[in-house]
């Protein structure tokens, strides 16, 4: 039999010369020692006919190399089909729109506050009617703020809970908030209730982070939030907390300092890990105001951060590994399964740019129906590869099929390519570095 490389590969060197190799159909990735360098390119560039030997086994095995025969184009198309099973669902769920912050670069308005009782019970409605239809659920808790709304996340979870225990279904929840009210006893609450991921923002040292993620108030939040993760820290129980960084002109220069005084803290501890992501005009009525970082730029630093805070021992987040898995990188809102649901009922495709009318896509009733404008939802879900011909022909179709951000190919009419697929060498060696430091 005749092996060619596959048409998913990416390679990249570290600095000692070695080889860091991935395929994005199979989500494989290793390392290749020096002895081994000039097999493996050989392999990879010009294939390999007849007998295979042990390192030439390993590349196939892992999907390196493939059959000559093989149609991987119609192999990425039948991966995407898996995009519309019916038996895994995604909710993200705002148990409140309201928040106790005001950052300078939130784009909500904070129109609607509290879940309602009606719709609460709407939504386990729905759950109720779905779970014994599903193998997975994921729910993911936003807002606003939504720890203002603590009740609402432990009622709605405990009803998940029991009939995901009732039906065999698996279950995982993730909360994204401020970290103002995460005080240890809380998140003590939020694992007993499932969610076992946390995403807290810290946008800098004391003094900058003050001026741009303020209380509603206009006081201080950085004090309050590090002492709760310094506090949590104590907690013997497993748990993944992304602290993301969000960067732009104005706090560039400040972010180096910032990734030691996280370091001094979370060094070694791997639940804490480092998130870094530019600042981005994401619907707000500050849009034109502020001051982000050219794209250039923002590619450039969201690694350049990483790496200067796992030289520190700070643990790289988990969702840039993810994000390289077959369909890793397609977002929630591109799935034909995986809803917002706002604090008032309303369903929305997309979290960001909520004023929008195309991103509303239905209304959830108090009895649990929920009615869906198919014709809107068909932009979110039909806008990627199956379009996109440059999409189709890239290495990294397999992982985000051209539907990274369906939002931005719908606002911008333009390609949106993840950041991990823009630096790939990059991305590469900081994950090579991630296992040496292991």
């Amino acid at each position: 039999m005749n092996w060619v490389p596959s048409r998913f590969n990416a390679i990249a060197e570290t600095e000692t010369g070695e080889l860091v190799v991935y395929n994005s159909y199979t989500g494989a990735i290793g390392t290749v020692t020096l002895e081994e360098k000039q097999a493996v390119l050989t392999a990879l560039r010009k294939g390999v006919r007849g007998e295979l030997g042990e390192v030439e086994q390993t590349l196939v095995d892992c999907g390196f190399l493939v059959p000559e025969q093989t149609d991987e184009k119609r192999r990425a198309q039948f991966l995407h089909q898996t995009l519309h099973r019916t038996d895994a669902m995604h909710l993200i769920i705002l148990p409140t729109e309201a928040c106790n912050f005001r950052c300078t670069y939130c784009y909500q308005d904070f129109a609607h506050g509290k879940m309602s009782r009606e719709i609460v019970d709407g939504v386990k409605q729905f759950l109720h009617k779905k779970m014994p239809k599903l193998e997975h659920l994921t729910v993911s808790w936003f807002g606003g703020e939504p720890l203002l709304a603590l009740d609402v996340i432990e009622e709605i979870s405990e009803a998940i809970i029991g009939w995901a225990n009732a039906y065999g279904v698996t279950y995982q929840a993730e909360i994204s908030t401020n970290g103002y009210y995460l005080s240890k006893e809380t998140m003590q609450t939020l694992l007993a209730h499932g969610v076992k991921r946390v995403m807290v923002t810290l946008d800098g040292m004391k003094e900058m982070h003050d001026t741009r993620r303020v209380l509603a108030t206009g006081g201080p939040t950085y004090e309050t939030i590090l002492q709760n993760l310094r506090a949590i820290q104590a907690l013997e129980e497993p748990f993944e907390i992304y602290i993301r960084v969000n960067f732009d002109e104005d706090n560039l220069a400040q972010i180096p300092p910032f990734l030691t005084e996280l370091a001094h803290h979370f060094s070694g501890d791997a639940r804490f890990q480092l998130f870094c992501r530019p600042v981005g005009k994401w619907g707000g009525k500050n849009d034109d105001l502020l001051p982000i970082c050219d794209h250039r730029t923002a590619e450039r630093k969201i690694w350049e951060f990483t790496e200067q805070g796992m030289n520190q021992g700070l643990a790289m987040s988990a969702v840039i590994e993810s994000m390289l898995m077959p369909s890793g990188a397609v977002c929630y809102a591109a799935k034909p399964h995986s809803f917002v649901i706002g604090a008032n009922g309303r369903v929305y495709k997309c979290t960001c740019f909520l004023n929008e009318e195309y991103n509303h896509v239905g209304w959830l009733q108090a009895d649990g129906t929920m009615a869906l404008d198919y014709d809107k939802l068909a932009l979110w879900v039909t806008s990627g590869e199956e379009q996109d011909e440059t999409c189709q022909a890239c290495f990294f179709r397999p992982a985000c099929q051209g539907n990274h951000c369906p939002q931005y190919r719908l606002r911008k009419k333009e390609r949106p390519c993840p950041y991990e697929k823009r630096k790939i060498k990059q991305v590469l060696r900081t994950i090579a570095q991630k296992g040496v430091k292991q």
